[in-house]
């Protein structure tokens, strides 16, 4: 136990603490975000054995607010930004990477295993949340 309120100072002096946590609020709007759009397509648009086909409609209006909360605020302080296009070029690779692992993800749980749309929205999310915060962190705000 002592080991990890350790760890957990030395996040916080290194502003890793801040940024998870920031990471987690901002993700938390990008997730509503993200689920205002999946989930009304897969109610009303996409029988539920093609509910992945709902992702990229999502994912693009969830990367766009993303972009923003992240660069702004989530890793304010951290890194360079670079100007140009390089960095959102970077943001959006990382993105559609967690958006690749959500819609395989939302595959396996919907079309192979027959759970409803909103099923594998959960493991999906905290999933290519820790996945795109490591590649966030360390390639696109480094």
């Amino acid at each position: 136990m002592t080991a990890i309120l350790k760890q957990i100072d030395t996040w916080r002096e290194s502003g890793l603490m801040g940024q998870l946590v920031r990471f987690g609020i901002a993700g938390g709007v990008s997730t509503l975000i993200y689920s205002a759009v999946y989930l009304p397509l897969t109610t009303w648009v996409f029988p539920a054995a093609h509910a992945v086909y709902a992702v990229p409609f999502a994912f693009a209006v969830a990367v766009t607010a993303g972009f923003f909360l992240h660069s702004r605020w989530s890793f304010k302080g951290h890194g360079t930004r670079q100007p140009g296009g390089t960095q959102q070029i970077k943001f959006v690779m990382v993105q559609a990477s967690g958006m690749g692992l959500n819609a395989v993800i939302t595959w396996v749980g919907t079309a192979l295993l027959g759970y409803q749309a909103w099923v594998p929205l959960l493991p999906a999310i905290a999933l290519a949340t820790i996945f795109t915060f490591i590649l966030n962190r360390w390639l696109v705000f480094a």
